[in-house]
């Protein structure tokens, strides 16, 4: 394996593929739930494919940062339809980090509870 194997994803005009680490964190985390059967590469490639339809269908511009709300949106959709979580656990989690981020000082990491 060659050091240019270890560099970043790139995007297509030479910037990072994660502009956010959530964003990196989300592909990781759907590729991760592939790997463990939870659901299959197929089933996440419908629902990503839907999402990032249901974006273009409601106006949203076609950038990056749609492409990986359409991401998160199908992992938790998916999640949900295989009941890894439910819309309740997922509303109460959202709560619970907006509380902290709120709460957070600045140029400080986010921690949430467990």
């Amino acid at each position: 394996m060659s050091a240019d194997d270890l560099s970043p994803l790139k995007a297509r005009d030479g910037e990072p593929a994660f502009a956010e680490p959530w964003q990196a964190q989300v592909i990781a985390l759907a590729a991760a739930l592939v790997a463990e059967g939870r659901f299959s590469a197929a089933q996440w490639s419908a629902a990503l494919g839907a999402e990032i339809r249901r974006a273009s269908q409601a106006g949203a511009p076609d950038t990056t940062a749609t492409y990986y709300q359409s991401a998160l949106d199908a992992l938790e959709r998916l999640a949900q339809e295989q009941a890894l979580t439910d819309a309740t656990a997922l509303a109460m989690r959202k709560a619970a980090w907006v509380e902290a981020y709120e709460h957070t000082p600045h140029g400080q990491p986010v921690e949430l509870k467990r």
